[in-house]
């Protein structure tokens, strides 16, 4: 399927995984992969962590926003950062960006983008005055006009590349003499295929390596019975190696695909939700949330889904599994797209607590839509989950042993009617009983006002400023 092929890559964390699947844990896969159920190994290359902690007093003056998007902008450790300029208007000024540019800040890039005449959704209007980065090859693009999401999506890609495949990525370049942004994309998808020897001194690891390559994982067995030291002198002895700066390359057969066409970029895993599209014509891609509003907006365009229906396929989710199952999930258009976007960022960095009370209120509400759950997970702090209490006795016991409320005394538990205070507080606040345990409205709305009344949105927009 579209998110399990090797031509898929997903944001790094500091490892990387020489097949590209689905990612296990906390995520629910929607779709079975055949590929993961199979007894392979595959190699867990990690990347050394070089921490540099920098102590600089910064004038507020060298930090304009034309200068840099901001001072966590600037020692963020990224792909690259790029001096763009208006090709036609130069005289408009520069931006430097960060690249990938982060999603709390991509919002506000596009708009200082728009200041200059520049960042256009499909047009390669962006002059690349200077390229700060980790990879010579990639200087061949000072100069070059593309578009900024290209630039986005090449640094998305090429975050996620290990030691190993840094050379296999330079390497290929160097041999195929690239110099165009389209072919450094569609370079991302294919350089796994080639072997880079970059030392000669151990050849059962390099035998084994090119095994692993040709192959794109082999079962344990199997790699355990290479005989890497024959493989690697019959690969070096056929003669096809080409030296770089980088080392020695062999192609393997690569060919540089044009998968991405200049319009619909390659598929990258940076989110937890997945959800898969094909449109009438035949194409596929996938949208993975949460984005910022702009980026979404822009990620539509360049799909090309005109139609609002188009039927979106959820691959995999990390939605609270009483929201998913609450919802029509298996009906999704693109319709529903900005909506469930809103979820996602909604839901992203919620503590376990939070997420078990957006379920206990899901649980309570009839039927909720993806615009109801969006209202609930964005306005939790009107609600309180006391969990682990289930019948007006235990909040009794609750509210006068651990609320707080009342000095407590062990040596009178027997004169303590708790159920009867439990019910007296359960009328009074008309709170209700849940799975997750006792839920209370601190908010001036009940749950089923909350729910149907727009005044919800403007709560949260309260709280947000």
């Amino acid at each position: 399927m579209l998110i399990s092929g090797p031509e898929v890559r997903r944001k790094r964390n500091w490892s990387e995984i020489r097949i590209f699947m689905p990612a296990a844990g906390s995520l629910r896969s929607r779709t079975p992969s055949s590929t993961a159920s199979e007894n392979y190994w595959y190699v867990l290359r990690k990347k050394p962590i070089t921490i540099l902690l920098l102590f600089i007093l910064l004038l507020p003056l060298l930090f304009g926003e034309r200068s840099f998007l901001s001072i966590a902008s600037y020692l963020r450790i990224g792909s690259m950062k790029a001096v763009l300029n208006s090709p036609r208007h130069p005289e408009y000024g520069d931006i430097t960006v960060p690249f990938p540019i982060p999603r709390d800040e991509y919002d506000r890039t596009m708009d200082l983008l728009d200041g200059l005449g520049i960042g256009d959704v499909l047009r390669q209007d962006c002059h690349i005055a200077v390229l700060e980065s980790d990879y010579p090859a990639l200087a061949r693009l000072e100069g070059a006009v593309v578009n900024v999401d290209e630039l986005d999506c090449l640094a998305k890609h090429m975050d996620s590349f290990c030691e190993s495949e840094d050379h296999q990525f330079l390497a290929m370049a160097h041999k195929l003499d690239i110099s165009s942004i389209r072919d450094f994309i569609n370079l991302t998808l294919c350089y796994q295929q080639a072997t880079v020897i970059t030392d000669f001194s151990n050849l059962e690891k390099i035998g084994k390596d090119h095994i692993l390559t040709v192959n794109f994982g082999i079962p344990l067995e199997e790699y355990q019975a290479v005989d890497g030291r024959k493989e690697a002198l019959q690969l070096i002895q056929d003669g096809d190696g080409t030296i770089t700066p980088y080392g020695v390359v062999y192609d393997n057969g690569m060919e540089l695909e044009q998968v991405y066409d200049g319009m619909r970029f390659p598929p990258y895993i940076d989110g937890p939700t997945i959800l898969a599209w094909e449109a009438a014509d035949g194409a596929e891609g996938c949208f993975c949330l949460p984005m910022s509003d702009r980026q979404l907006q822009r990620a539509q365009i360049r799909a090309g889904i005109e139609n609002p229906e188009t039927p979106l396929t959820l691959e995999m989710d990390d939605l609270p599994d009483e929201a998913a199952g609450a919802l029509d999930l298996d009906h999704l258009t693109v319709r529903d797209l900005p909506d469930l976007n809103r979820l996602c960022q909604a839901i992203e960095q919620m503590s376990k607590a939070d997420r078990e009370k957006l379920g206990a209120l899901v649980q309570l509400t009839e039927s909720p839509s993806i615009k109801e759950v969006c209202r609930l997970a964005e306005n939790l702090d009107q609600f309180g989950l006391i969990p682990g209490v289930f019948t007006p006795e235990e909040y009794g016991k609750y509210m006068i042993r651990e609320s707080g409320h009342f000095a407590y005394d062990e040596n009178l538990e027997e004169f303590y009617d708790f159920r009867s205070y439990g019910e007296k507080c359960i009328l009074h606040e008309g709170g209700q009983f849940t799975e997750f345990g006792y839920v209370v409205s601190y908010g001036p709305m009940t749950l089923a006002e909350l729910v149907q009344n727009d005044s919800a949105e403007q709560h949260q927009w309260e709280q947000g400023m």
